[in-house]
């Protein structure tokens, strides 16, 4: 299966993917798009101009195409994503079934093909609510072993439910946004800027079709509500987390910056791959509470990769979690939360047993007392102008499912005004 667009070797952007986004440029507004090598096509003037006219069994309001962001269409149900990502996969084929709506059609090119250099990519959805999760049981047992010692590293409750704590979706931004260095208080009369400042590596999933105030969601109805997957970069000050997170948990600390990349990943996508995986044995001889049960391949072996000014500092894999987001969604709802279409919710830092696959600084340099290379010099923590790269992908060639990039810079703290 191949595309009559050219599909770079290595991208992300195969036929095997097809992630939906937001794309605007300096003369159209923001619009729904999809990633295929290294363009974009633009879904709103594609609608527009006719090009599901071959897709008989869509029933959709065509407002959702016309959207300035994905919400209207995630909260349609997943078998109409699907629909939509297997059509627009004909589309796209050489010598595909509908040959004219695209591949012969030079005039609709002109109009809804973009090069991805030529475009800003924007939030791809509106996000109402925000929760991180602490799923990534060698991260919780690192920094437990770090402030708590080996025998008490993770908490008693740590195996039994996933831990989260609501986080601020005002400051989450998209790849490619400056992150400011933030001030806060490190300790009794202690003010200033940053200087403990940290990336956390995390996937991430958006809420395509909500649920209702009071109605406990199953981890296999938490399936269906899945829109799709990004990557994240929880910016987290570990100064001020260290000085405030006590009674109640992280607040300033994580609240100034989230990044996350522009595409979203079809949960579809991954199915067909052959990408969903067996996530972390448990240690403990307690059974999970029924609500919490799942079984089968319910994680992301996607290939994760962290980069600080071009140098890798970071390579694990997302199997490396304890609870999938289905599990997640399953808790969150428990005592009755309602989803909301746009809500975010991470799975925590990733990281995996070797030396190498550390999914944050904390951890790399165990607390900032070993040093790690990064560009030839040893460091501990960020610096301002440091530039963070995180990017995922899972299988290779015309079967790689990808992300893109989530990338972000550190400016200097701004003055207080």
């Amino acid at each position: 299966m191949t595309s009559f667009l050219p599909i770079p070797a290595n991208s992300d952007f195969t036929l095997s993917n097809i992630p939906f986004g937001i794309f605007r440029t300096s003369s159209l507004s923001p619009r729904i798009c999809i990633a295929i090598g290294s363009h974009l096509l633009d879904i709103r003037t594609f609608h527009e101009n006719s090009g599901f006219r071959s897709l008989h069994q869509l029933q959709v309001d065509s407002t959702v195409f016309s959207a300035p962001t994905l919400n209207p269409f995630a909260a349609l149900p997943q078998l109409s994503h699907n629909l939509i990502r297997a059509y627009l996969i004909s589309v796209l084929t050489t010598g595909g079934p509908f040959p004219d709506i695209l591949e012969n059609n030079a005039e609709l090119q002109m109009k809804c093909l973009h090069k991805l250099e030529d475009v800003t990519m924007c939030l791809p959805m509106e996000i109402g609510d925000y929760t991180d999760f602490y799923a990534g049981r060698v991260h919780a047992y690192n920094v437990g072993c770090l402030f708590r010692g080996p025998e008490n590293a993770l908490q008693k409750n740590y195996e039994q439910l996933p831990v989260g704590y609501h986080g601020r979706a005002s400051s989450i931004v998209i790849s490619g946004t400056n992150v400011r260095r933030p001030r806060g208080q490190t300790g009794e009369g202690v003010f200033g800027e940053c200087q403990r400042l940290d990336i956390e590596l995390e996937m991430a999933a958006l809420i395509g079709r909500g649920s209702s105030l009071g109605d406990p969601v199953s981890t296999e109805k938490a399936r269906e509500m899945v829109f799709g997957y990004v990557l994240m970069n929880d910016w987290s000050a570990r100064d001020v987390q260290a000085w405030e997170y006590i009674p109640l948990g992280p607040f300033t600390a994580k609240n100034f910056a989230t990044t996350i990349s522009p595409w979203v990943v079809l949960p579809i996508a991954l199915e067909e791959g052959g990408y969903m995986v067996q996530g972390l044995e448990r240690w403990s001889k307690t059974p999970v509470q029924p609500y919490l049960q799942e079984g089968g391949a319910n994680m992301i072996g996607v290939d994760l990769e962290v980069r600080i000014n071009g140098e890798t500092m970071t390579k694990t894999n997302g199997k490396n979690l304890l609870w999938s987001f289905n599990q997640m969604i399953a808790h969150h709802t428990v005592t009755g939360c309602n989803m909301r279409t746009g809500d975010l919710l991470g799975s925590g830092t990733i990281s995996g047993e070797g030396e190498g696959e550390r999914g944050c600084l904390l951890e790399a340099t165990s607390g900032g007392k070993n040093p790690v290379k990064i560009g030839g010099e040893e460091r501990t923590w960020l610096k301002d102008g440091d530039e963070v790269v995180i990017m995922g992908h899972c299988g290779e060639g015309e079967k790689r499912v990808g992300w893109g990039e989530c990338r972000g810079k550190i400016l200097p703290a701004k003055p207080l005004q």
